[in-house]
């Protein structure tokens, strides 16, 4: 039986990915990128495009294009509203511990409302990639390797 905080923050979660599913923020391509990457899920189909200005080291404008589902579309939305401004430092940095919170080895305290309610994705295994390519497709933006299908797959 659920409590009513694990029904609240369920509602939250549904509420969050259907915001940012329907209305993504900063959904587009840029021109002239100073970086981007492509990642894909063949498994589901998912595919994302994340583009990045640079003023020096912080991203002044981070837009992304995405053929994917809601919670692919939604962590993405999120992931642009979270790192633009950012430096690459801090950006690298932040994807890190997404990544690290989705394969349960970090915890959720101190993340952003709406990062913290597409956390709850970790409860259903088979999605969790949905949740992290967007943040694997900045990390490669950002020059570091793609994580191994080992990785990916969280072991």
């Amino acid at each position: 039986m659920m409590t009513a905080t694990q029904t609240s923050f369920e509602q939250l979660y549904r509420e969050t990915v259907l915001d940012h599913s329907r209305s993504p923020r900063h959904f587009g391509r840029l021109e002239h990128p100073d970086l981007n990457a492509e990642g894909d899920n063949p498994l589901c189909g998912d595919k994302v495009s994340v583009y990045l200005v640079l003023s020096g080291q912080r991203i002044e404008q981070l837009k992304f294009e995405a053929s994917a589902c809601a919670i692919c579309t939604a962590s993405a939305s999120i992931m642009s509203e979270l790192e633009s401004g950012r430096s690459t430092g801090e950006a690298r940095t932040d994807a890190r511990r997404i990544l690290e919170i989705f394969k349960g080895k970090a915890d959720i305290a101190g993340l952003p409302g709406d990062m913290a309610a597409l956390a709850s994705v970790r409860e259903y295994p088979s999605r969790i990639k949905c949740a992290t390519l967007p943040w694997q497709t900045l990390l490669s933006a950002l020059g570091e390797k793609p994580p191994s299908k080992e990785e990916r797959a969280g072991h």
